[in-house]
Formats: C-alpha cells, structure tokens, sequence
C-alpha cells in the first residue's frame, strides 16, 4: 500500500453503504479524512454501521438529501457507481464543483501492485479470473488478485498488496465513469455491445464510459481489445498504449487468435480450442484475451493450457451445476442482457431448456429468435419482461412455452419440460432487480431450486 496524504484533514461525503462505500469510508479514515457517510436505506439497515460510526464515521440512512451540503462542507463526493449523476444529490455535487470519484480510484491511488484492468460488456469476470489464475503460474514471489466488480472492493485488496503483486481488476461503466487517475499497465476490453443505457442514455455515452480503461495509458502499457468487429478496432485507435488485438475469427495474427480450432499467440500454437474446460464460443474469446495478458506477462504456454484446461468457469456464468437423469444443467444468472445468453445458447450442440426474463429495460428481443430457434425446444418465462420473451419466442417457433410468476416456480417447470441429452439452462437475458436484489442472489435461488427437484447437491 502506497502512502497517500492528499485525503489528510478532509471532508468527504461517501454515498451508498454498500461493499464499495463502506470500504472506501474505511480506508478514508486510514488517511485521515474526515468522512459522513449517507445512504437511502433506513439507519437500522446499513449492516455495518456501528463497525463505522466506532472508526469515527458518521453515518446518515434514509432519503439522500441536498440538504448534506447545506449542512456540511466536503472536499470530496466518493459515490457508489450505480448511482446516476442525475440524480439531484450528484447534481448538487457536480453544482458545488466537487470532485466526484468510486472507490476503484481511491484503491488505485494506494496500489504498489502492477493494475490490469478489465472490461467489457460481457465476459469481464471470466476473463479477470483466467488472467489472475494464468497469473499465479509460475512466480518466484508475490501473488496475483482480483478486485472490483468481481466482487470484491478494490481498496480492501490495494491495501494489502506488494509491489511483487499483480491486482487483475474488473472495471464496469459505471465505475469507470468515476476514475480520474486509474492507470492500469494492462487494460482489456473484451467486447462493446449496448447495455446499461438507462443509465448511460446513448450508446455513444456507454462506449465512451468503457474506453476510460485506457485514457491514462501510455506507450508502456499495453491495451488487449478483440478485433473481431470493425467498431471495436477503430474504438482501439483511442488508445495510446500498444494495441494487442484478439480476435476468435482469425481477423488479425498480431496477438492471439483462434485459426482452424487452435489457439495461437502470435505464431505460436497454445492448445487446441476443444481443450478450454468451459464450453462456448464467447470463452474462446475470453481465453484468448487472458492468453494475451499472460503472454504479455511472460507466462509459458504449459502454464495457460493448465489453466484452461482445468478451470470450471466462474459462479454465475455459465456454470455447471449437476447432472440428473441425464440432463446437465447450467447456471448463467450473470446473463443480465441479450448478447450474454445469445452466447449462452451458441455454447451448447444440445437442446436446451431456458429460464428467462427479468427488469424491463425497454428493450425487446427480436435479436434472440434466431438463437431460440436453432438452440432452445422449451422456454419458462418469468418477471417484468416475461410477455416480450413470449412474443419473441413465439417468433421463433419455440414448441413449449410457459409464463409463471417467478424463478421458483420456474424451475419445476422447465425441468418438466426436459428430457435425458438436454441442457436446462437458466440465461436470463435481463438485469434481477425487479424480483432479486443481485444476479447472485438469484443464481443461488435456482440452484437451491434445482437441488430441491433432484435432490442432488450442486458439483463443486
């Protein structure tokens, strides 16, 4: 951990109690802030607030208010990153002229670690665990981490990291909306297709957010980007770092790719694209941009086949979860937009089973027929958009069709609706909120589910 005094004697105002700012109050009063920390759920369900108000944070629930500036003075706005910068208290700030971070800057401004940062619109947490896992192979000393929106709050592990560390940090569009200095020696993206524009607004505005992974890079660091759409390699001319390109259709050979079902770096063969554990074309992708990474960091072929090989995909996406009477079933909860279980579907020969639907965003999803049709004989529908998933899969042909009320009475349902050689899968295509608080809570729900019917126990 760097030694920072910039945060001495300041006021901040920490926004949302949730792992980000709860860790980033912590840390603050490490260097000497001064912090009030606000959240719009009652005093009595900020989990850790007596942890916080002990270190000398004060802590304010309910309705966030204009009325903290008013009241306070603050140096500084530290925000949660799924809160909007329309909202009036942000818009109070940016008023005020305060400067408005996240916490994976704060983190970033402490890290001894060499920063590889990743993101994307689908993919980030697979890809940030292939890469630290590449990562920890083969090191005489130091250790690599993952941080940020995999899960864990980038300062917690900036904190504790040496300058013999790698940290490999998942980086969303929000949180990259609210980084001035993060610097990353690796950044990746792995794809861009249009998500989140509730809150982005315009597609212009997401693809902008996503490409200040790498507005602090300069030509010493290195920007890993898939090749395989012409938007993407123009979006790759932003960069002043050293472009990488991946690319699973062979576009281009400069860095790693995939040609005739082998993964090559460069004209170097790998391993042959069968051999990766998880199945899909959108994990040859990921492997190709975590084979870059570990190239880059000098890492043997033997060291990343081992790891492809071996490692079974990351909770949540795409994740094998058991076999009963021969049917596999799959966990994708992660899959909270159209392109995430379009490559679901394209992952598996078999026929599939599919649960969806989920928060009504506005979108329909023609986009989905061609791959209902080829890929899906059965679908249960559930949540907000469960009426715009029927009419798409009535588009394309879909034989069963069922709507129920929610993902428990889902599951029973659509494992009915199997047969032994098929693949039940749970690929929501839509964000949890409006039944579930996070995709996680509602792919543990499906498993316990799951487990319930077959009376089997998830396979580790």
């Amino acid at each position: 951990m760097k030694k920072i005094s910039k945060y001495e004697n300041k006021n901040v105002l920490v926004l949302g109690a949730g792992k980000s700012g709860t860790n980033a109050a912590k840390l603050l009063v490490k260097l000497g802030a001064k912090v009030l920390l606000s959240d719009s759920k009652p005093l009595n369900q900020i989990t850790d607030k007596n942890e916080l108000e002990k270190i000398g944070v004060d802590v304010i629930g309910g309705k966030q208010s204009v009325q903290l500036f008013k009241d306070n003075q603050f140096d500084l706005v530290v925000k949660n990153p799924g809160i909007p910068y329309d909202t009036p208290i942000v818009e109070k700030a940016k008023e005020l002229g305060l400067p408005i971070i996240v916490e994976v800057e704060l983190a970033s401004e402490i890290n001894s670690a060499e920063l590889i940062g990743v993101t994307g619109s689908n993919g980030k947490t697979t890809t940030t665990t292939m890469i630290s896992k590449m990562l920890n192979m083969e090191r005489d000393n130091g250790k690599s981490h993952v941080a940020g929106n995999i899960g864990i709050p980038a300062s917690t592990v900036t904190e504790k990291a040496s300058k013999d560390d790698d940290v490999v940090m998942e980086l969303s569009s929000f949180m990259l909306l609210g980084i001035t200095e993060l610097h990353p020696h690796i950044a990746v993206l792995t794809n861009i297709f249009s998500n989140h524009l509730d809150y982005h607004k315009t597609r212009k505005n997401y693809v902008d957010a996503k490409m200040r992974i790498t507005m602090n890079q300069n030509s010493d660091d290195f920007f890993v980007v898939n090749f395989d759409s012409e938007e993407w390699r123009k979006l790759s001319e932003r960069s002043k770092a050293q472009v990488v390109p991946f690319s699973r259709k062979g576009i281009s050979q400069a860095g790693s790719y995939e040609k005739d079902g082998k993964l090559y770096f460069k004209d170097e063969y790998i391993m042959d694209a069968n051999e990766i554990k998880i199945p899909g074309e959108q994990n040859v992708e990921n492997a190709l941009a975590a084979i870059a990474v570990a190239k880059i960091k000098h890492r043997s072929n033997a060291a990343i086949k081992h790891v492809l090989t071996t490692f079974g995909g990351v909770r949540h996406r795409v994740q094998y979860v058991l076999t009963s009477d021969g049917r596999k079933v799959y966990n994708d909860s992660k899959a909270t937009d159209i392109e995430a279980t379009q490559m679901a579907l394209r992952g598996f020969n078999e026929p599939v089973v599919l649960l969806a639907g989920g928060l009504d965003r506005g979108y329909k999803f023609d986009k989905l027929v061609p791959d209902l049709k080829k890929h899906v004989h059965s679908i249960v529908l559930f949540g907000e958009t469960k009426n715009l998933l029927e009419d798409a899969a009535k588009k394309a042909g879909v034989k069963n069709i069922k709507l129920v009320d929610n993902l428990d009475e889902a599951v029973p349902v659509a494992y009915n609706f199997s047969h032994p050689g098929d693949i039940v899968l749970l690929s929501p295509a839509n964000a949890s909120w409006d039944q579930f608080s996070t995709f996680e809570v509602r792919g543990d729900q499906f498993i316990k589910d799951i487990e319930k019917i077959t009376g089997k126990k998830e396979e580790q």
